[in-house]
């Protein structure tokens, strides 16, 4: 049995592999390039927002290539087929443009929609499986998504041509990202919630220790005076500092290693067993490049400075850790 699901899904791979290099080479093809070109053209110059509908599995991958829209910087919404002829058609408005997806191209819904759109003078795009339909009939710019052979067995199920539905929809919206000038930056500014919003956003500033969360002593602060702060504070360092301004840090490792070459430490200063020159860093600098000086130098905690080299904050690993850095 486990040789037969594997045989098995290793052919619905090459299928659908398959489709999507025949999608590929479509586009030596002039008429089909041309249309793709137009198609791009036609959303990048639009001065309302894009509205994609279908049915079923095309209105499942309508709502996906929806959301690689809204998130590349193309203003787009999903209006369900069915429910558009009971209200949703309100949403449609002035130099909008529609993109109508249907493998049949004759879905019966989809159809029904074709002639409100027009009264409205919008462009309709139509992305279909079959450039003979009603579909691509009546749409202002075509895009064959046809495929030879449904990954299904009966070849019934959308299976090869939702992928090949899906790619087009990503080569557009790419096609736009870059016409757009979209940035990463402009990407992580809609996705604060993910790792790269996190790593192009986040800056030290606001993730840094501040004000009396901050271990700092004095470089004649006593050895008892250091192990308090860093017990107290739990980060398992302290600054050393004079005005603000950093002469050097400690951290547990450093009073094991005192402890380890005497016992007679009582006496011991702070300015006696601080590193001297510790790694600084601005505020303004992004908390994913903290990380990197962090993993660079085999720290886990780095100190923070304004512009004039005054102490506001402590960063350490943990927290960047926590934050999913």
């Amino acid at each position: 049995m486990k040789n037969k699901i594997i045989s098995n899904a290793k052919k619905v791979v090459s299928l659908e592999k398959s489709a999507i290099q025949s999608l590929e080479q479509r586009f030596a093809d002039k008429k089909f390039s041309a249309a793709f070109t137009e198609a791009v053209e036609l959303i990048y110059k639009c001065k309302g927002k894009v509205v994609v509908s279908g049915m079923g599995k095309s209105g499942i991958i309508a709502q996906k290539i929806v959301a690689t829209f809204n998130s590349t910087g193309t203003y787009s919404i999903f209006m369900h087929a069915a429910d558009s002829v009971h209200g949703d058609l309100g949403v449609l408005r002035e130099n909008d443009v529609v993109i109508l997806i249907s493998k049949s191209g004759d879905t019966g819904q989809i159809k029904n929609l074709i002639p409100v759109i027009k009264s409205l003078k919008l462009k309709i795009i139509g992305i279909v499986g079959d450039v003979d339909s009603e579909l691509a009939r009546q749409s202002d710019i075509v895009l064959d998504v046809s495929v030879k052979q449904e990954a299904c067995p009966h070849n019934l199920a959308p299976t090869s041509s939702t992928t090949t539905t899906l790619v087009i929809g990503d080569a557009i919206a790419v096609s736009l990202l870059q016409l757009n000038g979209f940035t990463k930056e402009n990407f992580a500014s809609f996705h604060p919630g993910g790792n790269l919003g996190k790593k192009l956003l986040l800056k030290v500033q606001d993730l840094m220790f501040k004000n009396s969360d901050i271990p700092v002593v004095k470089e004649s602060a006593g050895i008892k005076d250091v192990i308090y702060e860093i017990s107290s504070k739990r980060l398992g360092c302290t600054i050393v500092a004079r005005n603000k301004t950093v002469r050097g840090i400690i951290t547990d490792g450093d009073i094991r290693r005192l402890l380890e070459k005497s016992l007679e430490i009582k006496n011991v200063k702070a300015n006696e067993i601080m590193s001297k020159n510790p790694k600084l860093i601005p505020q303004t600098l992004l908390a994913s490049n903290a990380l990197e000086i962090m993993e660079t130098n085999k720290i886990t905690s780095l100190i923070v400075v304004n512009p004039k080299g005054k102490i506001t904050g402590l960063l350490h690993i943990h927290t960047l850790i926590e934050h999913g850095l």
